[in-house]
């Protein structure tokens, strides 16, 4: 009775690995990764939100501002407040130009990118950056002329914010 049970019992092992094997090659690959992608990309999406909702409202006000204004003139022309250095995209900068300073792109840690918007004066810096915050900054405002943008990958990423100003007024 054993000879006629063992044969029967490794003849259902076999089927049982070649059904899964048949399974797994039938099925789409592509649709198990296409799933996650785009649960990962839900999660991503989700999670901007989270950050966006922690994005500090309070205005930098026109001390801050002004305190900012000073050390950046002092740099020479194309240097500045820069506060990524790295390969690639850096965030935002102010940089010193001959007239004043530029808000631009960071590239690769120090190449100043296209002017964003500039000033001419301390007066009219202060006044725009006095009524800036975290939250404008960040790109998530879509009231502001300067900062809004719709692109995801920009919102929020290595964006000028308090604390950055503030270190770049108290280098350690």
């Amino acid at each position: 009775m054993a000879a006629t049970i063992i044969p029967l019992i490794a003849l259902a092992l076999i089927v049982l690995v070649l059904a899964a094997a048949l399974r797994a090659t039938l099925r789409k690959p592509g649709a198990a990764l296409a799933a996650q992608a785009n649960d990962g990309e839900a999660r991503v999406r989700a999670y901007a939100l989270v950050l966006r909702d922690r994005l500090d409202h309070a205005l930098f006000g026109p001390v801050l501002a002004g305190e900012v204004w000073d050390p950046i003139m002092e740099h020479p022309v194309g240097k500045g407040l820069i506060h990524e250095f790295h390969r690639d995209f850096c965030g935002h900068g102010l940089i010193r130009t001959e007239a004043g300073i530029k808000l631009c792109d960071i590239l690769d840690g120090h190449f100043p990118g296209e002017t964003i918007a500039e000033w001419r004066s301390k007066e009219a810096f202060v006044a725009f950056f006095s009524e800036q915050s975290d939250y404008s900054c960040s790109g998530w405002d879509e009231s502001s002329a300067v900062f809004a943008t719709s692109d995801e990958w920009h919102r929020n990423n290595q964006r000028l914010t308090r604390a950055k100003l503030q270190r770049f007024l108290s280098p350690v």
